[in-house]
């Protein structure tokens, strides 16, 4: 059997969202079963994606465009051609890992994994050149026409078919793996290099995403300063690290002018092989997120034997269970009340570590793969 594998999520080297889950998971798909050959598919007018992490597998074939993508996309979108399958000399089944559109022959069994569906529940969180993205893609005819679909969460599942009205028997929920290098073990001069590498504060709640609307940064701040006018003067900062994206500027507005900026300490970019020591030095994770498709930080988080607080909506509760504290992501004193049981009760805080570190090892890329393997051999 052939499948092919849209793998243009992978240009540029820094994985983030989609692009992650594409490299974990072709990483690990590739040797579920190696009678199964995969065809690998990439277009970019000037650049190549690094494939080192296959170590060589017989069974992949990458094939590599350099048509520029205005055109290709524009093509592809609106006059549903080239055939992706053509391109790459057939295959059985195509994969897209997103929804990017993926012409593909009537021959060729399509199936598309669908991570969430935010720029239908929550429009606002969005510029209008991401809106326009998403429509000209038009993910609702995508999920109609292919084949099956792949929902990263029941949350998501269910998004389809309330949203798009896509039939449940067309969607599996293949829940996302979580990176090794977050349940490591990581000494404590790996620990002390981050803690200077980022100049961090010995006492810490952490904050760690982009800085847009939908993540609620702005939540966290202002729940953090709660905490800190509550009479018990904790010694804690609070860290935010993660890249400025969408309407980012009232949240740095709030840190700017907040009674206690001093306590408030922004990092930007973390460096991705950083992320663990992070997670580990921090003494609290707190993530109000008002939608997630999945929700990789809190998992990320728990992985590290960090406790977690996280938002009670979306696909979060069903990723965290037991192992968190959730919250109304709109309810700042609760945020804050939260904080200061996990920071001053010790039995509570680990209790949300072993708990925490339980639920992460339930998600796995080898689980996943198989799964999602076992998902497009069916589609033929």
């Amino acid at each position: 059997m052939t499948i092919g594998i849209d793998i243009r999520s992978l240009s540029g080297g820094a994985y983030t969202g989609v692009g992650e889950y594409t490299r974990s998971l072709l990483r690990h798909i590739i040797g579920v079963d190696k009678s199964v050959q995969f065809k690998l598919f990439f277009n970019a007018h000037d650049s190549k994606p690094e494939l080192d992490f296959l170590d060589g597998a017989e069974n992949i074939k990458p094939y590599f465009f350099n048509y520029p993508n205005k055109y290709f996309s524009a093509t592809t979108r609106f006059l549903n051609t080239p055939k992706i399958d053509r391109m790459i000399g057939g295959c059985d089944v195509f994969f897209s890992p997103h929804f990017i559109s993926t012409p593909v022959t009537s021959s060729c069994r399509k199936v598309i994994t669908f991570h969430d569906l935010s720029f239908e529940r929550y429009p606002e969180f969005f510029d209008n050149i991401r809106k326009i993205w998403h429509f000209s893609n038009n993910p609702k005819k995508q999920a109609k026409a292919a084949h099956s679909l792949i929902a990263v969460s029941e949350s998501t599942a269910y998004d389809l078919f309330d949203i798009y009205g896509i039939d449940p028997k067309k969607i599996s929920i293949v829940y996302s793996g979580i990176n090794e290098k977050f349940l490591r073990h990581q000494a404590q001069e790996e620990l002390e290099h981050i803690k200077n590498k980022y100049n961090l504060p010995d006492r810490f709640i952490l904050s760690l995403s982009t800085i847009e609307p939908r993540k609620n940064v702005l939540g966290t701040i202002k729940a953090f300063e709660l905490f800190k006018c509550a009479g018990s003067n904790p010694p804690h900062k609070l860290v935010i690290a993660g890249k400025p994206g969408w309407l980012y500027k009232e949240t740095f507005f709030e840190i700017k002018n907040s009674e206690y900026k001093k306590d408030i300490v922004y990092i930007g970019f973390i460096d991705d092989a950083d992320k663990p020591a992070l997670y580990k030095l921090a003494d609290l994770f707190v993530y109000p997120s008002i939608y997630e498709g999945f929700g990789f930080p809190p998992l990320e988080a728990m992985a590290s034997g960090t406790p977690v607080i996280t938002s009670a909506c979306s696909s979060l509760p069903e990723v965290v269970e037991d192992a968190a504290l959730l919250v109304d992501p709109f309810k700042i004193s609760d945020i804050a009340w939260m904080m200061k049981e996990v920071i001053n009760d010790k039995e509570l805080a680990g209790s949300l570590r072993v708990r925490g570190l339980a639920q992460a090892k339930k998600f796995s890329w080898q689980k996943c793969a198989k799964e999602t393997l076992h998902i497009l051999t069916s589609a033929t």
